[in-house]
């Protein structure tokens, strides 16, 4: 972040909370005017700093309210089967998140579904079709404390 000063983080806060802000909107809050706002955003987009701008939705409203946390030990740990599982999940619209994790396990899903039948059908169904699980643990959400999309400047 050396790169940054303190106007591109305080600029990269505001809009992680809000990105529909207005270039004015922001230029009034930072005291600029809208163009080395809008110049400044530009030069953070380039850069890497701003992915992409989106909609957070509901799951709860959209019917996709069981959160599960789904552990998965791989059977071989080769280069091209890892891959070949790593391929496989990206492919699979329930999951939401997959980490490569240390310790006992091997990666960690995030999945998101209706309920615990349309788990059941994603684990019997979906996951069980994928070559070189060993095993998985699934730890169900009760309830969500906390849950933020902005990172930490």
């Amino acid at each position: 972040m050396a790169e940054l000063d303190d106007l591109d983080i305080r600029l990269l806060k505001l809009l992680q909370r809000d990105s529909t802000l207005t270039t004015k909107e922001l230029a009034n809050v930072l005291n600029l005017t809208p163009t080395p706002v809008h110049e400044r955003i530009k030069r953070l987009e380039r850069g890497g700093y701003i992915k992409k701008y989106v909609a957070l939705l509901d799951n709860q409203k959209l019917h996709k309210g069981l959160i599960v946390f789904c552990n998965v030990i791989l059977k071989q740990h080769e280069k091209s089967i890892g891959q070949k599982f790593v391929n496989d999940i990206v492919s699979l619209k329930e999951v939401t998140e997959c980490y490569n994790v240390s310790g006992q396990y091997d990666f960690m899903l995030k999945v998101m579904v209706k309920d615990m039948p349309e788990y059941q059908n994603f684990i019997m169904n979906k996951l069980a079709s994928i070559e070189n699980i060993g095993s998985t643990h699934s730890v169900f959400v009760m309830g969500e404390i906390k849950h933020s999309t902005e990172l930490p400047l």
